[in-house]
Order: structure tokens, then sequence, then C-alpha cells
């Protein structure tokens, strides 16, 4: 089972990437093609932390697995805007 302190660990990290994720689409829908160093460096952080979401599902318990699948969503849905903003 994971611990509580690395499933804390884990979202504490997934949020702080998504809110990378989300500042520079935001900055990337200002500038357009300004940012892409950062944009492409956010784009693997989100794909970094999804599958370090899929790597602790392994070792959890059924209530971490709804957490951690909740959390993957949101990460989907991020990386889904910042591919669809690209074309």
């Amino acid at each position: 089972m994971a611990t509580r302190d690395s499933m804390s660990e884990l979202l504490q990290r997934c949020n702080e990437v998504i809110n990378y994720a989300e500042q520079q689409y935001e900055a990337g829908r200002r500038q357009e093609h300004y940012n892409e160093t950062e944009y492409t460096d956010a784009q693997m952080q989100l794909e970094t932390i999804y599958n370090e979401l899929h790597t602790m599902d392994q070792s959890a318990n059924q209530q971490q697995r709804e957490e951690l699948h909740r959390m993957r969503l949101l990460v989907e849905q991020m990386q889904n805007q910042m591919t669809l903003r690209l074309h």
C-alpha cells in the first residue's frame, strides 16, 4: 500500500505541475510562439507526473486509486488543452 506521505507528496507535485502548465498555457495563448521552450517543458512535466501517478496506482489501495484516478483526469485534461492549442 502507498504511504500517506508518498500520496500527499505526489498529489502536491501534481498540483504544482498542473499550475505551471496552466500558466504556460495562458502565456502561450497571449504570446503565441514566444514561450515554446516553457510550453514544451510543461508538457513534458505533465507526461512525467502522469506516469508517476500510474506507477503509484500499482501500490495504492482502492480509496487511493480513486484519488489518483481523479488526478490523472485533471492531468489528461490539461494535456489535451495544451495539445489542442498547438493546432
